[in-house]
């Protein structure tokens, strides 16, 4: 007789460098326990393996249920042109590393595929990990940002789209100021 698959619970992930904590720019997020040297591996990015059509698939379902709903959000990250990762589980700690459009912090793909969470310069202890997510402009209006930096362009995207959303933004203005007037 076949054994049933046992489901394990897994512990969450730590990382020496960083635990969770409430962040003022949403919800929770990560913060440095000490400081931490530039280009340090600070957490891996951990979750299930999928391919391109099952991850299309989750994150699609995953951003139905956050617009329904008011809550989660789509943590799925792309390894490479076959694969990506869903981290949407409890023990991804590193899910709760929040966005900015000037961070400290950024992804970065191994040998391995593995996904790890590195620091683009000196980050003093007590300081929130972030990183930059590199949406791209679909539906960016739904990515309001909220880091609050001097860099901030409004909307949670790759910086190699700023220059887009900014003429995208200067154009919604000029059409909404546009309507006022007739």
């Amino acid at each position: 007789m076949p054994r049933k698959k046992e489901k394990r619970k897994r512990t969450a992930t730590r990382s020496k460098w960083a635990e969770v904590r409430q962040s003022e720019t949403h919800g929770r997020g990560m913060f440095a326990t000490k400081r931490i040297p530039q280009d340090t591996s600070i957490i891996e990015y951990v979750g299930k393996r999928l391919n391109k059509k099952k991850s299309t698939e989750r994150g699609n379902a995953q951003w139905d249920e956050a617009q329904q709903t008011g809550v989660g959000a789509v943590y799925i990250f792309i390894i490479n042109d076959d694969y990506d990762i869903d981290g949407n589980f409890e023990w991804n700690t590193a899910r709760l590393i929040n966005h900015s459009c000037d961070p400290n912090c950024e992804a970065q793909v191994d040998d391995d595929d593995r996904i790890w969470l590195v620091a683009l310069r000196e980050i003093r202890k007590g300081e929130e990990l972030t990183f930059n997510y590199g949406f791209d402009l679909e539906d960016y209006e739904s990515h309001p940002c909220l880091c609050g930096s001097d860099r901030c362009v409004g909307y949670i995207a790759g910086e190699e789209y700023w220059e887009e959303l900014k003429k995208l933004e200067r154009e919604r203005k000029r059409k909404k100021k546009a309507k006022k007037s007739a």
